[in-house]
């Protein structure tokens, strides 16, 4: 038999001459590290008991296997998840009112981790690929909860909040005493200068997520059999994706307590509360407590050995699957990687596997999608559907969270039950994106009208002009235009706030605010035909009369769930077809690619495509284009489906180009020779 060196004879076969000999099982990974081998092991093994140096308890070694690993990983994979795609972002809105900070500055705190994935990707992959594995996640361990807890810093170095005085939001006359409606240009504070401390806390996480999905997946697929690989890393995947579901959860309950924990109390106000616009929720507590958990999770990785308990055994009896285009012989031959001066030819080689750059685009091409739908779907569930934002955010976590987890475990289990070759697994990928893009067609005929807005789609009862929020009703209530806060009045038509339905006054009615005396809103019709005058109108938005969110939800679930299908057996792929010694540098250069081309430009693709169906914009009292208020719902959908339908069709694409350019190396035509090999070996 033959080893995964492209032809190159496997010393695990050759005779051995001792007791030495009938354990070692030194695979072609071992080359280039047979000098730092420890005495006793076989060069290039380096396998050995859990623990510390001489410290190695005998319950620590019931975790020193692939099962134990991967609940180490996967609690890893949990907590990264939880700070960086959960805390995170639940708390970039709280963090941009605390330290004044406009959008496009916590934009560049998002994009700090990517950046620092991007910078750190390739050089950890490639020089980690040789490194003891489990103490680069150890590493990982330590950056990620050392990046928590310098993001949390600023809450407990710049005082305590004050939320000054409060803001009115029903009609007020001329006569009434309102300073919110005049432009003030804000004095000078050094509170925007935390942005600092949030960017350098995402680099330090964006350092260690970098080895957790390079050198971190290597090392599953080192120490599983071919045939199981998948099954690990689906597990592994999936357990990533609980990550941030756990976070939005965790983030918004802490969300509700009170930014200093105590309420201050004042003489010249009343106390805030959840329903105020100056309420701040504790967002960095949640930091805080994944600091310690984490690094707890230092422990286990530091006790892993350089390779697990028969790692050797099982390389040796894995057959290569790489590309035939020379380069296993080529990395083999001239023993690649060794120094940072081979770092370029190492990078050209992968570069120059056309079955890699094509499963590496078409990856990317979905990361685009599913990053995009990941930071956009609450908000089109929201426009679309007229549902809370809580509400849509809650239903955008409860698709999204668990399909993409049960597509990974499913795409795992099948590639792994059904053994598929490398080449198999890429034929599985066009399959599984192509019904995702037939069910994105949802998109078609499950999308809603615009309900009736006063002001934007129609007039105040035949008074104003479209799109100009002001009428004769309100004209002299001096509306904050920067506050959107919607009602819907007794006529069944939807007003920006209270104020500009002039509304001059409420209640609270079982605990629920309801606004009176609203001089905008118009006659409301009984059942009987008659009409009424109640001009009433009560907090959010009105009910709408569109019944296909559960429809939408349905299919949008199962594109989901066939989406990531493809995730497990792509990275599995790119394990498969590439040089043995090269597969966590693989994995580094998919994670820049992924970001460059998927990750980062996703969500402004996406944003952009939302803002052009935008119908109404908010100009506030300095005359600053500020947020959205009303979207064109078709055309939202419409351009949504078409970004969505052209990733799709490009990963396709390039699926089908890796199936046609991928050429098996000569070993794998001579699997039926491979019992007779084994058996020679027995025999001597």
């Amino acid at each position: 038999m033959k080893g995964s060196g492209g032809g190159i004879e496997n010393p695990a076969f050759e005779t051995p001459s001792s007791a030495l000999g009938r354990r070692c099982f030194a695979g072609p990974i071992g080359a280039g590290a047979d000098a730092a081998a420890p005495a006793g092991l076989c060069p290039g093994s380096e396998e050995g008991p859990c623990g510390w140096g001489p410290c190695t308890p005998r319950a620590l070694q019931f975790c020193n296997n692939p099962k134990g690993y991967l609940a180490a990983y996967s609690l890893l994979a949990i907590f990264q998840g939880i700070v960086v795609n959960g805390l995170i972002n639940i708390s970039i809105s709280t963090i941009e009112k605390r330290y004044e900070l406009n959008s496009s500055l916590t934009g560049l705190i998002s994009s700090s981790y990517d950046i620092a994935f991007c910078v750190l990707s390739l050089f950890v992959s490639y020089f980690g690929e040789r490194g003891h594995k489990p103490r680069w996640l150890a590493f990982s361990a330590f950056m990620l909860g050392l990046g928590s807890l310098v993001f949390s810093l600023p809450h407990f170095s710049s005082g305590k909040y004050q939320y000054g005085g409060k803001i009115e939001d029903t009609c007020l006359t001329a006569e009434s005493s309102f300073a919110n409606s005049t432009c003030h240009v804000s004095t000078s504070s050094s509170l925007h200068k935390y942005l600092y401390v949030f960017i350098l806390g995402q680099l330090l996480l964006g350092v260690g997520g970098t080895p957790l999905y390079t050198l971190g997946t290597a090392f599953i697929d080192d120490s599983v059999p071919k045939h199981m690989s998948s099954l690990y890393i689906g597990i592994g995947y999936s357990m990533s994706l609980l990550g941030p579901a756990i976070g939005y959860v965790l983030g918004g309950q802490l969300l509700k307590v009170y930014i200093d924990i105590q309420i201050p109390e004042r003489q010249d106000t009343t106390l805030v509360d959840q329903d105020d616009p100056r309420w701040l929720g504790a967002w960095w507590i949640g930091f805080l407590a994944c600091f310690f958990a984490i690094w707890l999770l230092i422990i286990p990785f530091s006790c892993f050995p350089r390779r697990l308990p028969g790692t050797a055994k099982i390389q040796a009896e894995k057959i290569s699957e790489t590309h035939d285009d020379g380069s296993q012989v080529l990395v083999q031959t001239s023993n690649i990687g060794k120094s940072f001066k081979d770092f370029p030819m190492a990078l050209m080689i992968l570069l120059r596997n056309p079955v890699l750059m094509s499963l590496i685009i078409a990856s990317s091409s979905e990361a685009l999608v599913a990053t995009g739908f990941a930071t956009f779907l609450p908000k089109f569930i929201e426009n679309q559907f007229g549902k809370s934002s809580s509400f849509s955010a809650t239903l955008g976590g409860l698709v999204l969270i668990p399909a993409a987890a049960l597509g990974q475990v499913i795409s795992g289990v099948l590639v792994s039950k059904c053994k598929m070759n490398c080449k198999g697994m890429i034929k599985f990928m066009i399959s599984t994106c192509s019904v995702a893009l037939i069910l994105n067609t949802v998109f078609l005929f499950a999308k809603c009208g615009n309900e009736p807005f006063a002001g934007v789609s129609e007039t105040y009862n035949g008074a104003g002009t479209p799109y100009n929020l002001t009428a004769p009703c309100n004209a002299n209530c001096r509306c904050l235009r920067s506050m959107y806060y919607p009602v819907c009045g007794s006529d069944e038509v939807q007003y920006f706030s209270p104020c500009f339905a002039g509304c001059a006054s409420y209640l609270f009615n079982n605990m629920k605010k309801t606004y009176y005396n609203c001089s905008c809103v118009g006659k409301t019709k009984r059942e009987n035909g008659s009409e009424e005058f109640l001009y009433e109108a009560v907090p959010g938005k009105c009910p709408t009369q569109c019944k296909f969110l559960p429809l939408f939800l349905t299919f949008f679930f199962f594109a989901i769930v066939f989406t990531f299908m493809a995730t497990t057996p792509t990275t599995v792929a790119i394990l498969r077809c590439v040089p043995d010694k090269q597969r966590s540098f693989a994995l580094g250069v998919q994670s820049v690619f992924l970001r460059l081309l998927g990750t980062i430009p996703g969500p402004i693709l996406f944003g952009v495509a939302i803002d052009n169906s935008c119908t109404l914009w908010d100009i506030n009292e300095c005359e600053t284009k500020g947020a959205c208020w009303i979207y064109d719902n078709e055309r939202m959908a419409f351009s949504l489906m078409g970004i969505s339908a052209a990733c799709k069709i490009i990963t396709i694409i390039f699926v089908v180009m890796a199936v046609y350019f991928y050429k098996p190396p000569p070993l794998t035509k001579a699997l039926p020779r491979k019992t007779s090999e084994k058996n020679s070996v027995i025999r001597t």
